[in-house]
């Protein structure tokens, strides 16, 4: 059995002092800090890797959505699959979501995390059988260096779910936004199943649409931005994600071995392809790096839509779909359950490696 080096334990000691104070990130930026503490700080070796030079002469491709169910629809299906064929990440503008309650929803992320400690503490909590809870770093007592961000995390579906359950600085926006988002999903996924040569309804029967999480990120200021992450360099677990972002800057896709700015657009959300939907595509969809920096404005705020059913379990299997296979191209990956793929996911945190890699044939 290995033995804890000294620096391991008086980092343990250290984040589980900051974990008790049940405030997060923004206690710390609240209590008027200049420095960050050593939990946060990267490795020199970490910050070679992510002081790359970023790429500015090219963006993510915008898709407008515009007349989705007309003569148009071939060839948003044709932007849709080169998008996530190449990127794995796309806007969508046009999307039929009212721009006021995307407007609204940034503000109930705000009402939440900027109400009295007191009223937020209920909710802080590390068990992840909590279908409502606020944290900073689902994998905190994991990782080597902590990200700049708390987190409110809520489960919306497939289970019945009680509204009194959310918290009430953005009970209503949130399920009114989850509305909004469960019927563009539906929309995307009907997209993406023609994208891929299948039937239109091919990955909602599949019940990749069936359940969903809301994770809301409120990411402070940060006195030493170029010391940490707001978000490590990671791939998400998930189907597909839709993200709400505001007007800050800070998300990033890696793409041709460079980093590329996800540039906040008005009323547009980001869309970016699962871990589980490259498996179940054979690769012919890529889920790609992304991460988010730290900044000396804020706070930054975005939300993470995850089509997952992850934590109510299914005795569903996916694996590569049999249409999208071959003789020449053979299944790439081994058979999962939502559940055996994500809990993998979370037992090593966000490091950076891609949980796709321990599915692989």
């Amino acid at each position: 059995m290995a033995i804890a080096s000294a620096g391991d334990l008086d980092r343990l000691k250290d984040v589980k002092a900051f974990d008790d104070t049940k405030t997060g990130v923004k206690g710390l930026v609240d209590a008027g800090i200049v420095k960050i503490p050593n939990i946060f700080i990267r490795p020199p070796d970490d910050m070679i890797k992510t002081s790359a030079t970023d790429l500015t002469d090219i963006k993510i491709p915008i898709i407008d959505m515009e007349g989705v169910e007309s003569d148009r629809r071939l060839e948003i299906v044709d932007e849709i699959r080169s998008a996530s064929e190449t990127w794995g990440f796309f806007q969508v503008v046009n999307h039929g979501i009212p721009v006021s309650l995307l407007e609204e929803m940034i503000k109930g992320v705000c009402r939440f995390f900027e109400q009295p400690d007191e009223a937020k503490m209920e909710y802080y909590t590390r068990d992840s059988k909590r279908k409502v809870l606020y944290s900073s770093n689902f994998d905190l007592y994991q990782s080597t260096a902590a990200n700049w961000r708390d987190t409110l995390f809520c489960v919306m579906a497939p289970a019945p779910f009680d509204p009194e359950e959310l918290p009430i600085a953005c009970r209503e926006i949130n399920m009114e936004y989850s509305k909004h988002v469960t019927r563009l999903g539906t929309t995307l996924f009907e997209l993406l199943s023609e994208a891929l040569g299948l039937d239109p309804n091919y990955l909602k029967d599949i019940e990749c649409a069936k359940g969903y999480n809301l994770l809301s990120h409120y990411y402070p200021p940060c006195p030493e931005p170029d010391l940490t992450l707001g978000t490590t360099d990671h791939t998400d677990p998930d189907f597909l994600t839709i993200l709400l972002q505001d007007h800050i800057s800070g998300l990033q896709v890696l793409h041709r071995n460079q980093w590329v700015d996800v540039s906040p657009v008005h009323g547009a959300l980001v869309v970016n392809i699962g871990d589980l939907l490259q498996l179940i595509s054979n690769d012919k969809f890529k889920s790609v790096k992304h991460r988010v920096l730290a900044n000396r404005v804020g706070p930054r705020i975005s939300v993470a839509f995850f089509f997952t059913t992850y934590v109510h379990p299914s005795t569903r299997v996916y694996g590569p779909i049999k249409e999208l296979t071959s003789d020449e191209d053979a299944p790439k990956y081994k058979e999962t359950t939502v559940t055996d793929f994500v809990t993998y996911f979370y037992s090593r945190g966000l490091d950076g490696k891609p949980a796709l890699d321990h599915f692989k044939l």
